[in-house]
């Protein structure tokens, strides 16, 4: 892995150059090792928390340790395309829009002891808007590539807050074109539903049961890719202890080894149904 600005990554990107790049702030990480027509991404991962905010924070670490998406990027990383955020939701929210992404609270809970300056938010925002730049130039260049892309947009949720019984993926699909993919959004929805888990873990999959995809990363790309499907895809926290923040790691790599398989298999379908 090499360390280089935005503007180098989006080069390397429009040269078609392969690499394995932390941004030179370290706000995110990509990798390339093929130019295939889809990508994973991992954008709430990120667990780092700028010194600067840390005695203004009401938060504990579990607390923003528990709304983050641990060990999403982990279950994509042997895939050929991956981008994922190394910063905390916490600090700016690569899901929301620029205008939303500081939070003021957070489920409920005043986040600063006070108001966050003008100069400590555009530090947050200029990273930001440096990950959407190169989100921009990926998808331009497989589109350009390929006519169609797909977008694996992994996620997870606390499945213990909620008081009836959900499912282990929930695809959010209000925000694409749930006629024109139709057939790729079930057969991804079946595809995790086939998912073999241990201690006895069930893997159901349900589209817009707990999630319904509103996030800014499905928005960003398909308000400017009409031939790109992002597939806003959330895990139950089946593989951690939410509530002791305890990691399972044979249900991660149980979850690694079965998209390794399969995710690549609906990548191709998707294309080669789309491609004409």
């Amino acid at each position: 892995m090499i360390r280089l600005s935005v503007n180098e990554i989006i080069n390397k990107i429009r040269k078609e150059e392969l690499f394995e790049a932390v941004s030179k702030d370290y706000s995110f990480v990509i990798k390339i090792e093929e130019y295939v027509p889809f990508v994973c991404a991992a954008v709430h991962d990120g667990h780092q928390f700028r010194k600067e905010l840390w005695s203004n924070c009401l938060h504990t670490e579990y607390d923003r340790w528990y709304e983050e998406d641990p060990c999403t990027k982990e279950m994509i990383i042997d895939q050929p395309i991956v981008i994922a955020g190394l910063d905390s939701r916490f600090e700016y929210d690569l899901n929301r829009t620029p205008e939303s992404a500081i939070y003021h609270d957070a489920w409920g809970k005043q986040l600063w002891k006070t108001e966050l300056s003008t100069e400590v938010k555009e530090k947050s925002l200029t990273k930001h808007n440096q990950f959407y730049s190169v989100v921009e130039a990926l998808i331009e260049k497989l589109e350009s590539k390929y006519n169609h892309c797909i977008v694996y947009d992994m996620h997870s949720y606390n499945w213990k807050r909620w008081d009836r019984e959900v499912p282990t993926w929930n695809l959010g699909t209000k925000n694409v074109d749930e006629t024109r993919f139709a057939r790729d959004i079930n057969s991804w929805r079946n595809l995790l539903e086939k998912m073999p888990l241990p201690n006895d873990i069930k893997s159901t999959a349900k589209i817009n049961d707990t999630f319904q995809g509103n996030g800014y990363f499905l928005m960003f790309i398909t308000s400017r890719f009409e031939n790109t499907l992002v597939l806003a895809t959330e895990i139950a926290k089946v593989y951690c202890d939410e509530l002791n923040q305890v990691i399972y790691p044979e249900v991660v790599n149980a979850v690694k080894r079965y998209l390794n398989k399969s995710l690549k298999v609906h990548a191709s379908d998707f294309f080669n149904r789309h491609k004409y």
